[in-house]
């Protein structure tokens, strides 16, 4: 019967019954060895049971530990009864080899920083009972396997020296902590705790001072006595806040040690110390990489000279520099920013001389590149120093040097050298033109504008094909016609739409100046249809304002017609109603009738109100009662034109389209009728007053009218019609108040009284 666990169990039951501890004991070790490994699932429980209910921990922990060699998954379960027992040291043991299996997977679903967590808390409050493990090495290897909970383990540690009553060696991890860490976030903790803990033993030192007296020894062998020591916790205290700033930099250069703008910050932090401040910056241009350099590493170098340059040491100054231009930055603008602060330095103190010297250096273009006509300033593969000359920033400084302390000629082939190298700008051309016409040579002057238009097109040549032309008039006036002609030929030739009106207007003014006034109008013309067409009214403004100076109002007609035919939609009322006006005044009262009835398809009574109230003004001033009618009528069916178009739902346009099943001959039929409709629309905005609008055509007299062969017949009693009035706003405001009930001829009567 000893292989049956059912007889085994039951014995140990009631074996615990009688509480007979060894007698229980070597009953389980007998079952178990009696029984096979397969039903010991049915012994074990029990046994567990038991040791707790013994409370022999002696016991317990030396059953538990033959349990976990059958089931190891079940370790959580002795490091819980370990640390009710309060057997510190055999817990951390085990949570320590917990930490550490790769294989483990908690049953609580703990993950391992909370195993860790669990470790360091035991470990943490009681240091004493810790002698199986080296906690120093175990909590250190947790920094480096979770990075993200740095600060935490670096304060564990800390606060486990200070637990054991080792603050010497706590204040030296706290410490280490703050030149290791490299997030803010656990720099952050790491300080907040150092700082709580110099606080708390400050005023730990001070109750013992209060309680003992000043005079008294602290007891801790330095021969302090409890005063002193208090002055001294106070000075450890503000030299920590005292170097938060420092330490913060420190911590994001460790993050990213190549970024430039926290190396002047941490230059700054020793701005009064500067032995510091000079190590510091060679540090700083020893450890930064241009190529992997967050933000412009040469301002380090820049700064490292002006320094010297700060405290009278010029020699020093001029080797920074000298070292600065050899470093391989990334780009050209660094290097040539090296090489204008040491020109400028050099200025600063007054060496004229050597500023001209060094820009001179700075600009020596190697001796293939002035055979080449390819641009390698941006070409990585070539070193910086050899792509120095295409830098225009460079060049400038030197031609403003050479324009100030230089002869003409020393800074007209400066000027040259950059129009050859291609790295001048429009700015650079007018200024080099501007130098020459100071000194009189005119036509070196206009070469030099020649040179930059051969550069620069459009837009970029804009001003300087302004100052070229305004140069050349004012120097020879009408002289040299044909030459000027032909630049402004090739000027409007070549210029873009937004700029054309200014260059148009130019020209123009050279003819009527110098030139024939037909010539001149011809150019207006040509301006008219170049302009952009937000420019276009304008541009038809100055036109006809010109020709009317020179050739009388009369022969402005014409280009009141082409403007109508050219301007859009919305700058034709201003247009239309200035040439109305216009042949109002010199009594063409039909004319301007027939512009008005033209241009009243464009204009809606509502939005347009002004030009409704001009053509009414104009009717009672000159017209009579057929005419004043006649605008009504127009006024109203253009009303009911646009309130066609805008309240016409979508589903009526649907369906007025034609069936797919009409026949092939009508489709071309009136296919053809929309073309030639589309055509005689094309052709309507002719020269005005010719077109009459669709809504002035009269309806036919003689004739049936033309039956429209998809109109449904209806029977007349089938449909209710319901009669209203019309509204008052069809009339236009006509027919208002007192005179709603009376006829045009009426109201024309006592408007015109």
């Amino acid at each position: 019967m000893h292989k049956m666990p059912r007889i085994w169990v039951d014995y140990l039951k009631f074996l615990i019954s009688q509480k007979r501890v060894t007698q229980i004991r070597r009953a389980f070790d007998r079952a178990l060895r009696s029984l096979p490994i397969t039903q010991h699932n049915r012994v074990w429980p029990l046994y567990l049971k038991f040791v707790h209910s013994a409370r022999i921990p002696e016991l317990a922990v030396r059953v538990y530990r033959r349990y976990l060699k059958i089931e190891p998954d079940r370790v959580e379960e002795f490091v819980d009864y370990l640390k009710k027992i309060k057997s510190w040291d055999e817990a951390a043991s085990q949570l320590a080899e917990l930490v550490n299996s790769d294989k483990f997977v908690s049953q609580y679903g703990k993950s391992k920083y909370d195993l860790w967590k669990e470790l360091l808390n035991i470990i943490t409050k009681n240091p004493g009972s810790i002698k199986s493990l080296d906690v120093d090495a175990v909590i250190r290897s947790g920094i480096r396997r979770f990075p993200h909970q740095v600060g935490h383990l670096w304060c564990a540690l800390a606060e486990f020296y200070v637990t054991d009553g080792r603050f010497i060696k706590s204040k030296d991890i706290y410490e280490e902590a703050l030149n290791t860490v490299s997030t803010v976030r656990d720099f952050s903790v790491v300080f907040d705790a150092y700082s709580q803990y110099e606080e708390s033993m400050l005023a730990a030192k001070m109750e013992i001072m209060e309680a003992e007296g000043e005079d008294e020894d602290d007891g801790s062998g330095s021969g302090l006595t409890a005063a002193d020591e208090v002055d001294w916790r106070i000075m450890r205290l503000e030299n920590l806040t005292e170097r938060h700033p420092l330490l913060l930099n420190s911590v994001l250069l460790r993050q990213n040690p190549h970024n430039v703008e926290e190396w002047h910050k941490r230059v700054l932090l020793f701005k009064k110390d500067p032995i510091k401040a000079i190590t510091t910056f060679s540090k700083a241009v020893a450890t930064v990489d241009p190529q992997e350099a967050t933000g412009k590493p040469h301002t380090l170098w820049v700064a490292f000279a002006h320094f010297y340059e700060e405290h009278n040491d010029l020699k020093n100054a001029r080797v920074i520099f000298q070292k600065a231009t050899k470093v391989g930055y990334k780009g050209v603008d660094d290097l040539s920013s090296v090489w204008c602060a040491w020109a400028e330095m050099e200025l600063r103190h007054k060496q004229y001389d050597r500023a001209r010297e060094v820009m001179k250096r700075a600009c020596v273009a190697p001796d293939r590149a002035r055979h080449t006509t390819t641009d390698n300033k941006n070409d990585t593969s070539i070193k910086v120093q050899k792509r120095l000359y295409k830098s225009t920033k460079l060049w400038a400084l030197y031609a403003d040097l050479e324009e100030s302390l230089g002869t003409l000629d020393s800074c007209q082939a400066v000027y040259e050298s950059m129009i050859d190298l291609k790295v001048v700008t429009p700015q650079i051309v007018l200024n080099y033109a501007t130098l020459l016409e100071e000194n009189k040579f005119f036509e070196r002057a206009f070469r030099a504008y020649e040179k930059g238009l051969d550069l620069f097109h459009f837009p970029h040549a804009f001003p300087i094909w302004i100052a070229y032309l305004k140069r050349f008039l004012q120097r020879y006036k009408g002289k040299k016609k044909e030459r000027a002609r032909d630049l402004f030929e090739q000027a409007v030739s070549k210029v873009t739409k937004k700029n054309a009106r200014r260059m148009y207007l130019l020209y123009a003014k050279f003819e009527e100046d110098y030139g024939l006034a037909r010539r001149a109008m011809n150019v207006l013309s040509r301006a008219c249809k170049a302009v952009d067409p937000k420019e276009r009214a304008v541009m038809y403004s100055i036109y006809i304002q010109r020709v009317s100076d020179l050739f009388g109002v009369t022969k402005s007609r014409e280009i009141y017609h082409d403007a109508i035919r050219q301007l859009p939609q919305k700058d034709l009322k201003p247009m239309c109603l200035k040439y109305a006006n216009l042949e109002r005044r010199l009594g063409e009262i039909d004319r301007a009738r027939s512009i008005y009835q033209y241009t009243a398809q464009y204009c809606s009574p509502e939005r347009d109100a002004d030009f409704w109230d001009s053509w009414r003004d104009f009717e009672i001033q000159h017209g009579n009662e057929e005419t004043y009618t006649e605008m009504l009528r127009v006024k109203r069916s253009v009303m009911g034109q646009f309130a066609t178009v805008q309240l016409l739902p979508t589903d009526v346009i649907a369906k007025a389209k034609p069936p797919k099943d009409r026949k092939r001959k009508r489709q071309n039929t009136d296919e053809m009728q929309i073309l030639e409709d589309e055509k005689a629309n094309a052709d309507g905005p002719a020269p005005a007053p010719t077109p009459v609008p669709a809504a002035q055509e009269k309806p036919k007299q003689n004739g049936a009218a033309t039956k429209n062969p998809e109109e449904i017949d209806f029977d007349d009693d089938d449909i209710d019609v319901e009669e209203k009035p019309v509204p008052e706003a069809v009339f236009g405001g006509a027919a208002s108040g007192a005179d709603s009930g009376l006829g045009a001829r009426e109201r024309f009567k006592r408007q015109k009284a």
